[in-house]
């Protein structure tokens, strides 16, 4: 068997609730801001939950996006264009250069346009409007693979241009894509990652009801998301996007680019449960787990952070530490772990993307982010390893992994290597 083609990361790009580039995005993190806060993309006052982790000050004509291409486009499509632009300009190329590589698009989204699908809806349910009155590009525009289209269309990319959806692990899993994408040669180089902007009336109340989002915090948003806490009550959505452009390594080492690292491996696998909650002993995730660090070839004993998917839910957070400890053993008491969700929200389809970003940061930066909020352990609940709690750390940081357990019971997780020639 050949050896497999390796890939690393050349760019990246991001929109969150913590920072509309990068660097704003990664110093948030490490020093612990917060991006939630009261919701203010819609009225909630009909509703139990007031708080969401929404991007601020964004305007995609601040990335050379005509206004007449922007009409076209719901906010979640948005959101992947500007960090697609940035990730594309970071890797060293331009709307001109780009389009004569063998470049294509893998991303995740799980919900779509919701805001658009939630306007149609209004009209066509509304006795003054009706059917009649639906806007003409409601469903080419609500529906999830268009966010990849509008990338494609944009820089004229004419390989390989598609979405993924696996519920949370939608981010995960489409950057697993694009590796093997071009591992197998079929690609050069690979827009990758996620997005989501999900934070409207009709979804919110709809998690609402599943009894999914926190609602003892409307007082105090910025407290809602608190992974591993014993005072827990759900999770807060988030929104935003982030993309890392992929790239086989002797293709990046010929042109020049810089690395930040290596996307060294990738497993996935199913709970085959429930719809919704995850195995309580953690078993089907621990099962890509171990996938990814076989496919990285390392010993699970060589990674140094976990970035955790850490969502704010018991059940997750329970069955993410039994999966941890089957996974690795009693290294898990030595892991860094940190759930960054606590920050940013839940990203839905694009938490992997985001996740995976930062675990690059954590590499090139030899840093930990902390789980904010973080102030009574649930020991006694069954989360008891090292969160990195309210405060990150300075430590060497030469593989991080990031793992995303979706609704379903899809999981993915990726690993990041530092980068050796």
């Amino acid at each position: 068997m050949s050896e497999k083609r390796r890939v690393v990361v050349t760019g990246l790009g991001v929109v969150s609730p913590v920072g509309n580039n990068v660097d704003e995005t990664w110093n948030s993190v490490k020093n612990g801001k917060s991006g939630l806060g009261p919701i203010t993309l819609f009225d909630s006052s009909n509703l139990n939950v007031h708080v969401a982790a929404e991007v601020k000050g964004f305007d995609i004509t601040n990335y050379g996006i005509e206004h007449k291409a922007v009409r076209k486009m719901a906010r979640f499509t948005q959101f992947l264009l500007a960090a697609s632009t940035q990730a594309v300009q970071d890797s060293g190329f331009s709307k001109e250069t780009i389009a004569s590589e063998k470049v294509g698009v893998a991303v995740g989204c799980c919900l779509g346009g919701m805001d658009v699908n939630e306007t149609a809806f209004k009209k066509y349910t509304d006795p003054a409007a009706g059917p009649s009155r639906i806007p003409p590009l409601s469903m080419p525009m609500l529906i999830s693979n268009e966010a990849a289209a509008n990338v494609s269309i944009y820089y004229g990319l004419h390989s390989p241009s598609w979405t993924l959806n696996t519920a949370c692990a939608s981010g995960t899993d489409a950057i697993g894509l694009a590796l093997d994408l071009i591992r197998s040669g079929r690609l050069d180089m690979c827009i990758t990652g996620g997005t989501e902007a999900a934070i409207t009336g009709f979804s919110i109340g709809g998690f609402s009801a599943l009894q999914a989002l926190s609602t003892h915090y409307n007082d105090t948003p910025q407290k809602a998301s608190r992974p591993f806490d014993k005072d827990r009550d759900g999770f807060v959505m988030g929104e935003g996007s982030a993309v890392l452009m992929l790239e086989e390594l002797e293709h990046a080492k010929a042109r020049g680019a810089k690395i930040y690292a290596e996307v060294a491996g990738f497993g996935s696998s199913c709970d085959a449960y429930h719809i919704t909650a995850p195995l309580k002993d953690g078993s089907g995730a621990a099962m890509a787990v171990t996938e990814a660090i076989k496919d990285a070839g390392l010993n699970k004993e060589d990674v140094q952070y976990y970035n955790a998917h850490g969502t704010s839910t018991h059940a997750n957070d329970v069955g993410e530490t039994n999966m941890l400890k089957m996974a690795f053993g009693e290294h898990a008491k030595k892991l860094h772990i940190s759930s960054t969700k606590s920050m940013t929200g839940h990203l839905v389809g694009a938490a992997g993307a985001i996740e995976a970003l930062l675990c690059v940061k954590a590499v090139n930066d030899n840093f930990i982010p902390p789980t904010i909020n973080l102030d009574n352990q649930d020991i006694e609940g069954g989360c008891d390893l090292d969160y990195t709690a309210n405060k990150g750390i300075e430590c060497e940081v030469k593989v991080a992994m990031s793992a995303s357990l979706g609704f379903g019971g899809h999981n993915g997780c990726i690993i990041i290597k530092k980068y050796e020639a």
